[in-house]
């Protein structure tokens, strides 16, 4: 699993976490414990640091939610991804692989564009 010192976790975490979270949903609809059990398989994270990231989608029109029959117990809220939602994270997904592209040409000393040309 990775993990960093508390500070750069924090702060990177805070930077991707939407993203996560919309690619998730526009996998499948999902509880906010559940969203938590996956992301956090490969990214540590508290189940406290969804929710918050979670009403502020609903509130940015990104998620909606509905409450759900649940086998275990009460009533299971459940997200969704919104069209808007999902153009959001198109536009997360493009901008994550620039960012990614750009620091792994910096750590590993070469230049490859988006398109995958290498200049060494």
């Amino acid at each position: 699993m990775y993990t960093v010192s508390d500070t750069m976790n924090t702060q990177f975490k805070k930077g991707v976490l939407e993203l996560c979270v919309l690619v998730l949903l526009d996998r499948k609809d999902c509880y906010g414990y559940e969203m938590v059990e996956e992301i956090s398989r490969n990214i540590f994270i508290s189940e406290g640091t969804i929710y918050p990231l979670l009403k502020r989608l609903k509130t940015e029109g990104l998620v909606i939610s509905y409450l759900k029959e649940s086998q275990d117990g009460p009533p299971r809220k459940y997200y969704q991804i919104t069209e808007l939602g999902k153009e959001k994270k198109e536009k997360l997904v493009a901008e994550w692989n620039e960012f990614a592209m750009g620091v792994s040409n910096l750590l590993y000393n070469r230049n490859v564009d988006m398109e995958g040309n290498c200049d060494e």
